[in-house]
């Protein structure tokens, strides 16, 4: 007997809530250390660039089998083993440090596999969220996810990494290991129907071999123009930011002169707005309805960084810093909101995986054409990209204000096949 989930949150998503915390606070700690500790490493803006090239390589490489491991397992065992590898990680990075024998080239092999499983973690989370929680209750329950990584990595994990990065590196990276083993633990307390398991009743994932899998995302996701458009702006406008903000790191710590120490600090007005932006989504969703939001949140982002590449100043910065970040976590929201309430449960994973590879994928090339760049001045990519982005906006603004709802999309398996319990 089928019957359709509660449209409350419930318990196991706060269970999901908890996990995703823990393993946020690992993730919050390790994006602050790691350009702090290639900084100690290198000046050469194109050697940092590489370091947020490296972080998005496997979502090139490993999102689509990554979506289809997502698919063909219990999701919260992919969940629990995602974040075991990367406690495993954190501990060689800690030893490699403790030896002075790190060097860029560990970091970036180090940054890569984390990347790798960091495409599992993403994928099964995306997954397990619309098998707990009714599709009108999408955008909360991402607002509340989004809302929770922004003020664990940067309220918490930013500054504090920060501060104890100054007296000893050790200090951050063990307790990076400890929030990863915690966040594992947590995954396996997740209930039976976050497994996906349910699924296979309507899906074919353990009928067709996996190798077979590869372009099922594909498939899906073009036989939509809605779909297919939106993943490839989406793709365009993802380049444009990370050719921004390859060597921002160097931006904030010369032109901006802030202190090392107080680079965490900093980013806590990127956190403050993309707080504000989570608040806001419902509201603005429910008044503007998502399509016209999400183009207004577009053309805003994109003015922002343009702003921050002419006035390198640092309340400027912290400013417009803010406003971007809010505009992209609305966007963000609604978009992942969209993409759950159209995909099928038992594909979930591969369209994920698929959607990533282009778009996260794709930042690679922005990161080090915008390395590239920054050698001649760091505040020229946020004026190169500030300028695509708003130029994407203006283009597409029609075509993004008449995206719909989720609540508003028909169920893709009709009106009695949801979730069976």
């Amino acid at each position: 007997m089928r019957r359709r989930l509660s449209g409350g949150l419930g318990p196991a998503f706060n269970n999901l809530f908890t996990a995703s915390l823990a393993s946020n606070l690992g993730d919050g700690i390790a994006r602050t250390a790691l350009p702090l500790l290639a900084a100690r490493l290198t000046d050469d803006p194109l050697l940092i660039a590489g370091i947020a090239a490296m972080a998005m390589l496997p979502w090139l490489l490993c999102a689509i089998p990554a979506g289809i491991l997502v698919d063909r397992i219990d999701r919260r065992i992919a969940l629990a083993l995602a974040n075991t590898v990367r406690m495993i990680l954190a501990v060689a990075l800690c030893v490699l440090t403790a030896t002075d024998a790190l060097t860029i080239v560990w970091l970036y092999a180090l940054i890569f596999i984390y990347g790798a499983f960091e495409t599992v973690y993403d994928g099964a989370t995306r997954a397990v969220v619309p098998s707990i929680i009714g599709r009108a209750d999408l955008p909360r329950a991402n607002s509340r996810i989004e809302a929770g990584e922004l003020v664990v990595q940067n309220f918490l994990a930013g500054p504090l990494t920060s501060l104890l990065f100054a007296v000893s590196v050790l200090i951050p990276l063990g307790a990076n290991a400890v929030a990863f083993l915690v966040a594992a633990a947590l995954a396996l307390f997740l209930p039976k129907i976050a497994s996906g398991r349910q699924h296979a009743l309507i899906g074919d994932q353990t009928e067709a071999a996996w190798y077979r899998q590869f372009v099922d995302g594909y498939r899906f996701i073009v036989k939509s123009r809605m779909l297919v458009t939106l993943w490839l702006l989406s793709t365009t406008v993802g380049l444009a930011f990370s050719f921004a903000t390859a060597s921002f790191v160097l931006f904030v710590l010369g032109p901006l002169a802030v202190p090392e120490a107080w680079f965490g600090v900093f980013m806590l007005s990127g956190a403050i707005g993309g707080i504000v932006g989570s608040v806001f989504t419902a509201p603005l969703k429910n008044r503007l309805n998502a399509g016209p939001t999400m183009a207004i949140m577009l053309v805003l982002s994109g003015l922002a960084f343009l702003i921050v590449g002419l006035w390198p100043n640092l309340w400027v910065t912290v400013i417009f810093f803010a406003v971007s970040s809010g505009a992209v976590t609305v966007w963000n929201i609604l978009v992942m909101s969209l993409r759950q309430s159209i995909i099928p449960g038992h594909l979930l994973g591969r369209v994920h995986g698929t959607w990533r590879t282009l778009l996260w994928g794709a930042t690679p090339i922005g990161s080090v054409l915008g390395g590239l760049v920054g050698r001649i001045d760091l505040a020229l990519p946020f004026i190169i990209g500030g300028v695509v982005a708003t130029v994407l906006g203006i283009v597409f603004y029609r075509f993004i204000s008449t995206l719909p709802n989720a609540e508003d999309v028909p169920d893709p398996l009709g009106p009695d096949a949801l979730v069976p319990l």
